[in-house]
């Protein structure tokens, strides 16, 4: 069984440190092969494929969906995409806060994006499982966001609901569309706050995971994918 894991930094394994990105070796991926490894009988051998990339949104998504994906040909494609679509071009907020702005990729557009990855999944019969969003801690993200822009957002943010309000926006219109085409999926943004206290799993730059946000969401995915991976006749 071959499963790609697409998405943006969170798949690639992006973390913030001290002021500085990082990458994490052991990503979602990463330990999701490890999972697999430890528990892989003589019959059946999984291979995880990471094709995350840093800062891609849903429509650079689909510009490599046919190299990084359908030419790949897996049998599942793990789908985790939408923080970098619902962000904002900062340096444009900060200068004039008293605009309106409109997010990289608006959700209209963020929803037939991936409807437009699901089509041609399924059309190459290649089985998709979209990843909710994980939750973020605003008030960090904020504070690493005015550190590098100024102060002037705040008032921009606080007269539009706040960045979690935009977050949890797009992960609502995600949750809708796996509701509506009934696609598998994976809720990862539940499952860390059934966890309780998630500062910890959460970098420096409130958006990011930390080596053990990056452990629980494997975790999480892995136990998930035995089930939605399992034969049918074995459910």
């Amino acid at each position: 069984m071959k499963i790609i894991c697409f998405g943006d930094s969170l798949t690639r394994g992006v973390t913030f440190m001290k002021g500085r990105v990082r990458i994490v070796k052991d990503n979602y991926p990463a330990l999701l092969q490890k999972f697999f490894n430890v528990n892989k009988t003589e019959e059946t051998e999984t291979i995880i494929i990471n094709k995350g990339v840093y800062n891609d949104n849903s429509q650079l998504l689909v510009e490599r969906l046919n190299k990084d994906v359908l030419s790949e040909k897996p049998n599942y494609v793990l789908i985790g995409i939408g923080g970098n679509d619902c962000n904002f071009k900062w340096d444009e907020v900060a200068k004039h806060p008293e605009l309106s702005h409109e997010p990289i990729v608006p959700i209209p557009e963020y929803i037939n994006n991936i409807k437009n990855i699901i089509a041609q999944v399924k059309e190459s019969n290649i089985k998709p499982i979209l990843l909710t969003l994980p939750p973020l801690d605003p008030v960090r993200y904020y504070q690493f966001i005015a550190s590098k822009y100024g102060h002037t957002i705040g008032h921009w943010v606080s007269s539009c609901g706040g960045i979690e309000h935009w977050h949890g926006l797009y992960n609502l219109q995600l949750k809708n569309l796996i509701n509506q085409l009934n696609i598998p999926s994976i809720d990862i943004r539940s499952s860390f706050k059934k966890t309780g206290e998630i500062t910890d799993y959460i970098s420096d730059d409130g958006i990011h995971l930390t080596a053990i946000g990056y452990k629980e969401m494997s975790k999480i995915i892995y136990e998930e994918l035995v089930l939605l991976t399992k034969p049918a006749t074995q459910q």
